[in-house]
């Protein structure tokens, strides 16, 4: 996960001229390429005794002051595989850590940052970016945009939905 780890890796080929890059199946290389960058993710966080899903909500519940659980989930009922179920379990196992606390008010059920949340959020924010660097190595913002744009029309074209806030 380190610099240092990607320093001992080989320098990057493509795997194909680019005339047979061409006509390679794009389901095969996106999800390759979404299964790889999600794994790094994971286990970053995991090295922080985070779940993905467990960062997702810390990072929706804002320093400055409570939201709304309905709110977190709302955001984040969209987001991968795991759903509202998904989230909210996540949710409790953070209050359980203490990481988050809950306060019900005529019904309103609303998740606010203790200390400790904080601080994790903020360490495993610093990594975030280190993570994302490491992604992002030997790739300027501009083919970034152009990639995703690509992926997106692939998507458009064939009817599907994406979202992400």
């Amino acid at each position: 996960m380190t610099n240092e780890t990607n320093a001992a890796q080989a320098v990057f080929t493509p795997s194909h001229s680019d005339a047979e890059l061409v006509n390679q199946p794009i389901g095969y290389w996106s999800t390759a390429a979404g299964q790889a960058v999600v794994h790094h993710i994971r286990t970053m966080l995991a090295e922080e005794g985070l779940t993905q899903p467990q960062w997702w909500v810390l990072n929706q519940v804002p320093a400055e002051g409570p939201r709304e659980r309905t709110a977190v989930v709302g955001v984040l009922r969209g987001y991968l595989e795991f759903g509202e179920g998904g989230i909210e379990h996540n949710i409790d196992a953070l209050l359980r850590r203490k990481l988050l606390t809950e306060e019900t008010v005529d019904g309103v059920r609303t998740l606010a940052r203790t200390e400790a949340g904080h601080e994790v959020q903020q360490r495993v924010a610093a990594r975030q970016r280190q993570t994302r660097q490491e992604i992002h190595e030997g790739i300027d913002d501009a083919e970034y945009v152009r990639a995703l744009k690509v992926l997106q029309r692939m998507i458009h074209n064939v009817n599907g939905s994406a979202w992400h806030h």
